[in-house]
């Protein structure tokens, strides 16, 4: 039983710190069953029943031990909390084996939450006091109490103490936080409109979004245009219009045939994010009539709102007419077809780089992966655009020092951002600009001083309450 409880307690604490990514895990399941669904939601739903019901079973379990009877567990509630053991090492084991960098996301929510968690498990501890206290007052011997007692004080006082190994970039002194990060808009803003959309570009810009992120695909008669997966099947009415085509690659469209999609629909069906909210009236129809995109009416408009512009490439696949030649195509359009100011641009793809400072030396130089100081500063590296599970407060203002900056993706949960404002991030590549826009400072931001006030307080209180119910 106690063994069930604590499986299903990491399980539920690692899957809601996921919540940030869950809609990379449904894209995956969606990528593997060929249909859209929130199972990050069904899995959420499914662990906090079960953790609740177990946690109901111990607590009845604990007070019937308390009060000196014998634990005859019913075969339905065996039952259960086998089935509870199981789904959650099961869910556990098959994260840790197909999605193990969920587990760097809980060691950084640890940076956050290790404060509070400390509290809990302080408060735990007294609510076990008096079980224990019992347990040791009714033995006979003197060995038996030190057995039932000796444990508890040794895990209690390893809790008094662990705040001493506790490390958080948001525990920090008075005016040593940097700036808010600026946020980029992940294919736009995807939680209010149809991703990669001009309606989603615009819904950033309306929320004060610094900069735009995109993909980039290249049609087969050369267009670039905006579009993240490798087929048309998911974001647009491929399947209504060619339903012989639905796996054909996007690239092997001519732009005549890409530019009669639907690329709206799909979002009001499928709501492809939590926590989405009803849109209005007026939203719902201009989601309903949304196209694909070309690259160069995503860059006026960004030229036009003075923002930043971030975007992957994709390169055409074999048999494709431009796969050599993509990048020249590419740097076509952003220097001569939609002329954006080059500082605007900030170019990610790593191929052929020489060639694109040669011409268009006023982009801002930025890569994907982390490298040695010297490497960047060589290749005229400005800026480093890194997962947010790769965050690290010393390498950030390691390169910082030399002028050069980070993003970090993508980020959509406050506590995430909080840590990311905390450890220095210059921007974040988000898909939830509207709601990070009105976090004014990080959250769980407090100094030393007021953790330590935190600290002492929670472990004197508990000494004092664990004193007296071993007393009485």
């Amino acid at each position: 039983l106690v063994g069930a409880f604590c499986v299903s307690l990491v399980f539920l604490y690692m899957w809601g710190e996921a919540k940030n990514d869950y809609n990379s895990f449904d894209w995956y399941n969606y990528g593997n069953l060929g249909f859209w669904f929130l199972w990050s939601l069904v899995l959420l739903i499914v662990a906090a029943i079960l953790f609740t019901y177990i946690s109901l079973l111990l607590v009845l379990a604990t007070c019937l031990l308390a009060e000196g009877q014998q634990l005859y567990l019913h075969w339905s509630h065996k039952i259960g909390t086998f089935l509870v053991l199981v789904f959650s090492i099961s869910c556990l084991l098959a994260l840790l084996l197909l999605w193990g960098d969920q587990w760097i996301t809980v060691r950084l929510s640890f940076q956050i939450t290790a404060p509070y968690l400390h509290v809990g498990a302080i408060a735990i501890m007294v609510l076990l006091s008096w079980p224990v206290a019992l347990h040791a007052i009714r033995a006979d011997k003197k060995v038996v109490q030190v057995i039932i007692v000796g444990p508890y004080l040794a895990i209690l006082l390893f809790l008094f103490l662990i705040p001493l190994g506790m490390y958080s970039p948001c525990i920090r002194e008075m005016g040593t936080l940097g700036p808010k990060p600026a946020l980029i808009g992940h294919r736009g803003a995807p939680m209010l409109a149809p991703e990669n959309t001009e309606m989603s570009f615009q819904k950033t810009i309306e929320h004060g979004g610094d900069g735009l992120e995109t993909d980039v695909t290249i049609s087969y008669d050369g267009v670039p245009f905006l579009m993240h997966d490798s087929t048309l099947r998911r974001t647009t009415n491929i399947k209504e219009v060619y339903p012989n085509d639905t796996a054909k690659q996007a690239s092997f469209f001519s732009w005549d045939t890409l530019k009669e999609l639907n690329a709206g629909m799909w979002f009001l069906k499928d709501k492809p994010f939590l926590c989405m909210g009803s849109l209005s009236r007026a939203d719902k129809s201009q989601a309903m009539n949304q196209s694909i995109y070309k690259l160069s009416d995503f860059l006026r408009l960004a030229d036009s709102q003075n923002k930043l512009v971030i975007f992957d490439l994709y390169r055409p696949p074999e048999k494709h007419p431009y796969r050599d030649s993509w990048i020249n195509r590419t740097l076509e359009v952003i220097l001569h077809e939609s002329r954006i100011k080059p500082h605007l641009v900030l170019w990610l793809e790593g191929d052929m780089r020489s060639f694109v400072q040669s011409v268009a030396p006023g982009f801002q130089q930025t890569t994907g992966r982390k490298a040695p100081v010297e490497d960047l500063l060589r290749n005229k590296i400005v800026k480093l655009n890194l997962p947010y599970n790769e965050m690290s407060s010393e390498d950030i203002w390691k390169y910082a020092e030399k002028n050069i900056t980070t993003n970090l993706y993508v980020i959509d949960e406050p506590w995430l951002f909080s840590l990311a404002w905390c450890c220095g991030a210059h921007s974040v590549t988000t898909n939830a600009i509207h709601k990070l826009k009105n976090l004014n400072q990080p959250l769980f931001l407090m100094t030393p001083q007021q953790y330590n006030i935190m600290w002492i307080l929670t472990d004197l209180t508990s000494v004092l309450l664990i004193s007296l119910i071993f007393a009485l």
